[in-house]
């Protein structure tokens, strides 16, 4: 005990495992990480890692914890060692029926509708927004940094079961991405490979994203060294070998996009599999004597709702029974 909080052991080192880890140690709870793999060796380090407004179930809830990592983005983008950097964005779509405003509007910094005229080719609507960017390498070994200085070292150590950590303390945090369909027995929990080129940036400073239901798309967003470029969504596929034709698909379309692009060479291919849910699960679930507290399912959206899920499980954390 410290301060007459509990210790807390939070599983996973993911993006949503080390914020919501600093967050309770910032708080004064006394925290220990376990994990499987190391971050860099997690799902979050490839991510596109844009913020973006999305209507993830239940609805109101993402939308409120999506509005409070926007708030934490905006001050970490001040910071140039965060990896975090407010970016010009067009957000586009071939299709009349996109023309509506996206998803969380009032949200979106300085969103504003883009002259037909001005558009790519083969697009026909679309917005200019300023969005946070993340350099997940670079933001992952910050949140390592901030989380060290705040008492709370990582640990690798994999675990077999909830029961497992909860006899070593009596509030866990589960973390775990697409581990917890294990872990927690939720056969809800399904994996949703994505697939996203590696480029050296030859200058690029503002991103895009193409606006579509349809599960390939043009994406690229630059990072001071490097252009991170897709994307693709396959539900159910566990094999996370990179597919020569995705990423041949990837880099004609964003060189169609951005010719500058073409005058670069591919640095590698990154694979990942999203932990895709029909909701985002922050709840409390009594295991014996011991409080789990669920944090998973975020799908492709863990950046975007990290910092605001991560003060939902303070909160739960410090609520009575």
């Amino acid at each position: 005990m410290a301060d007459g909080l509990p210790q807390v052991l939070v599983i996973g080192a993911g993006v949503s495992g080390l914020t919501a880890g600093l967050c309770l140690a910032e708080a004064g709870w006394p925290v220990r990480l376990w994990t499987a793999r190391l971050p860099q060796q997690t799902t979050s380090a490839v991510a596109g890692a844009v913020w973006a407004p999305r209507a993830h179930e239940p609805v109101a809830k993402t939308l409120s914890w999506t509005k409070q990592s926007l708030h934490e983005f905006r001050r970490l983008a001040n910071d140039p060692t965060t990896g975090v950097q407010m970016t010009r964005a067009l957000i586009a779509g071939k299709a009349l029926e996109v023309d509506t405003a996206p998803t969380g509007a009032d949200l979106i910094p300085d969103l504003h509708a883009v002259d037909p005229a001005h558009m790519p080719m083969g697009f026909r609507v679309g917005f200019h927004a300023t969005l946070p960017m993340i350099d997940m390498p670079r933001y992952l070994d910050y949140l390592t940094r901030r989380l060290a200085a705040a008492g709370c070292d990582i640990e690798i150590r994999p675990i077999r079961s909830l029961a497992e950590a909860a006899d070593t303390a009596p509030i866990v945090i589960n973390c775990a991405g697409l581990g917890a369909r294990e872990l927690a027995g939720d056969d809800t929990l399904r994996p949703v490979f994505g697939q996203h080129v590696v480029l050296a940036n030859p200058g690029l400073t503002d991103m895009f994203v193409e606006r579509t239901d349809d599960p390939q798309w043009a994406c690229y967003f630059p990072h001071p060294e490097r252009v991170v470029c897709g994307g693709i969504r396959i539900p159910d596929r566990w094999d996370t070998t990179p597919d020569p034709a995705v990423t041949e698909r990837i880099l004609c379309d964003c060189r169609r996009l951005e010719p500058r692009l073409a005058e670069v060479t591919a640095v590698e291919t990154i694979t990942g599999l999203r932990p895709d849910r029909p909701s985002v699960r922050v709840q409390v679930e009594e295991i014996g004597t011991a409080r789990c507290i669920h944090n998973y399912g975020h799908g492709g959206d863990g950046v975007a709702l990290s910092w605001g899920c991560a003060r939902e499980v303070v909160r739960l954390a410090g609520a009575e029974g």
